[in-house]
């Protein structure tokens, strides 16, 4: 399993249910990424979807406390232990953790890699990312040239877990 994220310089995610900013190449780069994937999501990042609806072509998870919470092309769970049962019909490799903060928080331990848009700026957030250049178990591996887009700085960062959390069953929970 993997995560996918933008963060500020504190590492912060978003503020109310907005992303903090929008960048195309970041966008794009998401796509690239999940397309033909499994994302899972929680219940606010997938009302904060355009149009309230699944994204293209992927398989969506939400995951969600509430019990009342459905959609039509969506597979909802609704616990960590639920969702350990979904993922293992598909391949560890396919599935793209995409937020928000309290899935991330969850679903981090279990993620061997995390695909991190780095944006030079900081803005007022409420929602925040795990900083993983504070953390032991994880290693940046790689980092992009300096990105422009309307005078905002930003980078594609890539870190893996270095305890090797692929050798870590998801199914262990």
């Amino acid at each position: 399993m993997k995560a996918i994220v933008a963060v500020d310089l504190n590492w912060g995610i978003g503020c109310g249910d907005s992303l903090l900013e929008r960048i195309p190449e970041d966008m794009a780069f998401f796509k690239q990424m999940t397309l033909g994937k499994i994302v899972v999501m929680g219940r606010g990042t997938f009302e904060s979807l355009p149009g309230r609806q699944p994204l293209k072509d992927r398989i969506n998870i939400v995951l969600s406390r509430n019990r009342y919470f459905n959609h039509n092309g969506m597979i909802i769970c609704h616990s960590v232990n639920e969702l350990s049962d979904e993922l293992k019909k598909y391949p560890a490799d396919d599935v793209f953790v995409i937020g928000g903060e309290s899935v991330y928080t969850q679903l981090l331990p279990y993620c061997t890699e995390v695909y991190v848009t780095k944006i030079e700026n900081r803005y007022r957030a409420d929602k925040y990312f795990v900083n993983l250049d504070k953390e032991q178990t994880w290693e940046m591996v790689f980092k992009s040239a300096p990105k422009n887009y309307n005078n905002v700085q930003y980078s594609f960062e890539r870190y893996v877990n270095v305890k090797r959390c692929n050798e870590i069953s998801f199914g262990s929970l």
